[in-house]
């Protein structure tokens, strides 16, 4: 597919990527606000004592599941086409988001939370699509697109969750009836409702973005073990390339560094000011993280493609880690007394940074899985499951860090947490020293 169909497909198609991506991070955040609750519910009724245990379980099951499943998804995707392995997430988010708040044990609650996370493996298929329906020049504000509606999903995720939780006892409308049962249900059958309404959409206007002729299509009839061995296998060699690997890197420690906040944040933001914190309350964090989120699609959606006809996509990725890295190491020496002023620093180097690196890291690692060859369903498979793996131990990290210092002297108090952030930051910038220039096409983006 290739001229003007390719850009129509991408024109018609890039809703659908959109709200696919973002209902992936509803997904992720939206059990925030309320999964102590619900993990203290559970575990009472089961006797169970070892509540902050399930509590990391439940999660880290999502991007666990991610994990295990972007390179399968992606993989799978390059042989039998993008949108059947688009509309089966959808499917999977419809049925597994809803089982969740249906939960009356702690072990049902985790099979439906992995179940779901197996199911929106697929981002990485959505960035594929992404590169197969754009030229050169679409490419990065595409991609700018796609990592606008992550910010979007991971604002309103927990938004959701926080706001329609418990409603029973909050609204007289729903005494009595099934969400106060269940009551974090509501919250959980919202998100259903948005996967539905996407997988709609997506079977009307998600035409397929790969020419697969079903007559020829191979067959792999090895065992699965077999063909996961053999996946593993080649993003292994893929990992081992000093361009396409090294991107690869590159992302995984940016996500790790900036995973590691998120466990964190909260816990230096509601400390006290007489213990260095600055004093904020649960509605004082929602709104930093609604100006990290809107920044961030103001960052993706709008100022994505001007900066990236202007320096290149290959300069913006080292400037973009080491601006986010500066303001995530800023973070705990931000003072109560000129909290506002100075978070809002702090908070747009964040944004900023991780709004540019999202789309310009996606772009390039297009570029090169062109360019060198490979499929572009193993390349981003590859890179979305070690983020993932990210995901799943950098919050972990942050926490056990957090708890091993903040009682501290300085610089081994609740500052090494943020400083950690920072370190990875640097690897993952001094990384970028090993990325081709890609001098062509960037010259041609910087003619036009």
């Amino acid at each position: 597919m290739a001229g003007e169909d390719q850009r129509a497909a991408g024109k018609g198609a890039l809703l659908v990527l959109f709200l696919v991506t973002m209902i992936d991070m509803i997904g992720f955040g939206i059990i925030i606000p309320f999964l102590t609750y619900l993990v203290q519910d559970l575990a009472a009724a089961e006797g169970v004592v070892r509540v902050g245990l399930w509590v990391g379980l439940l999660m880290t099951a999502y991007s666990s599941a991610q994990f295990l499943s972007s390179p399968i998804w992606g993989s799978l995707s390059d042989r039998i086409g993008r949108r059947p392995i688009l509309m089966m997430g959808l499917v999977g988010n419809t049925v597994f988001f809803t089982a969740f708040g249906l939960s009356t044990t702690l072990m049902f609650a985790l099979s439906m939370r992995f179940l779901a996370g197996v199911f929106n493996g697929n981002i990485a298929v959505a960035r594929a699509y992404i590169g197969d329906v754009s030229t050169p020049k679409q490419l990065a504000t595409r991609m700018g697109l796609i990592g606008a509606a992550f910010g979007l999903g991971f604002t309103i995720g927990p938004f959701i969750g926080g706001e329609f939780s418990s409603p029973a006892e909050r609204y007289e409308v729903f005494v009595g009836t099934v969400f106060e049962t269940y009551p974090y249900l509501l919250p959980c059958l919202i998100a259903s409702v948005l996967s539905a309404g996407s997988l709609v959409l997506a079977y009307f206007k998600l035409p397929e973005s790969l020419k697969v002729d079903p007559s020829t299509r191979s067959v792999d009839e090895r065992p699965a073990a077999q063909r996961l061995g053999g996946l593993l296998r080649t993003s292994a060699r893929m990992l081992g390339t000093p361009s396409i690997g090294a991107m690869i890197w590159v992302s995984m420690l940016f996500i790790f560094g900036f995973t590691v906040m998120h466990s964190v944040f909260i816990l230096y933001t509601e400390m006290d000011a007489s213990s260095g914190g600055l004093g904020f309350s649960e509605r004082d964090n929602g709104r930093i993280f609604a100006a990290i989120g809107l920044l961030g699609i103001l960052t993706q959606g709008v100022l994505i493609g001007p900066l990236t006809r202007r320096f290149g996509t290959r300069r913006l990725i080292p400037i973009s880690i080491m601006v986010t890295g500066l303001g995530l190491t800023l973070i705990p020496y931000t003072q109560a007394n000129m909290a506002w002023i100075q978070m809002l620093v702090v908070v747009s180097c964040i944004a900023v940074g991780n709004g540019i690196f999202q789309p310009s890291s996606s772009t390039y690692l297009t570029r090169i899985a062109r360019e060198e060859g490979y499929d572009l369903g193993v390349v981003m498979g590859a890179q979305e499951s070690l983020t993932a793996f990210a995901r799943i131990f950098g919050p972990l990290s942050g926490g056990l860090v957090w708890e091993l210092t903040v009682g501290g002297s300085y610089p081994f108090d609740y500052h090494t947490s943020f400083h950690l952030c920072g370190l990875l930051m640097v690897i993952s910038a001094a990384l970028t020293l090993r990325l081709p220039h890609l001098a062509e096409i960037e010259e041609q983006e910087l003619a036009t």
